[in-house]
């Protein structure tokens, strides 16, 4: 009778230490399904990506070339993926084929094409951030519904675990924003 007990009591452990650990990871790290097409080349539809949840929760702020999922400001019961390129105070100049980013022009490997529907030009506002999807074609961003305020910023998208063939850490391109100033 006492090994039986025992065996029970063991088995409630591991059960309550699964669970700790499951719910200390989904705190840490979510799973994002991207669809559609608009952060081609470099995410395609129906990948699976990790979202590192507190990336920005402590002291750090998203930073250009990020690639960052949010509540979609005009649904927030909708995620959006898209690529940091704006930050709080920068100004954004677009015409039909360049973006501008304080003045200095973004030289983008990592998008499809360089198409813009229209010529104009944003201030980005405190706590809020300028998003824009790779392929410019076919993305619903910031040009057309605005800004995504740092409290609808989930987390930070690390790298694409699924499916396996397509495993990678993703790339933030850094040096395409290093010239910019603030």
């Amino acid at each position: 009778m006492k090994r039986r007990s025992s065996l029970v009591r063991e088995l409630i452990e591991l059960v309550i230490l699964a669970l700790l650990i499951f719910f200390a990871v989904r705190l840490v790290v979510q799973v994002y399904h991207v669809e559609g097409v608009s952060m081609q080349p470099g995410l395609q539809n129906d990948e699976y990506v990790l979202v590192y949840k507190m990336a920005y929760i402590f002291s750090a702020s998203p930073q250009r070339g990020d690639v960052v999922v949010f509540h979609y400001p005009l649904d927030t019961s909708q995620d959006f993926i898209k690529r940091v390129i704006g930050l709080p105070g920068d100004t954004i100049r677009t015409d039909n084929t360049h973006i501008w980013v304080n003045g200095t022009e973004l030289n983008e490997p990592y998008i499809t094409g360089p198409t813009n529907p229209l010529a104009k030009i944003w201030k980005v506002p405190p706590g809020s951030y300028f998003v824009l999807g790779d392929n410019r074609l076919q993305s619903d961003d910031s040009r057309y519904w605005g800004f995504v305020p740092k409290d609808y910023i989930v987390g930070k998208a690390v790298a694409i675990y699924w499916p396996v063939s397509a495993w990678e850490l993703i790339n933030t391109y850094q040096s395409v924003y290093a010239q910019i100033k603030k």
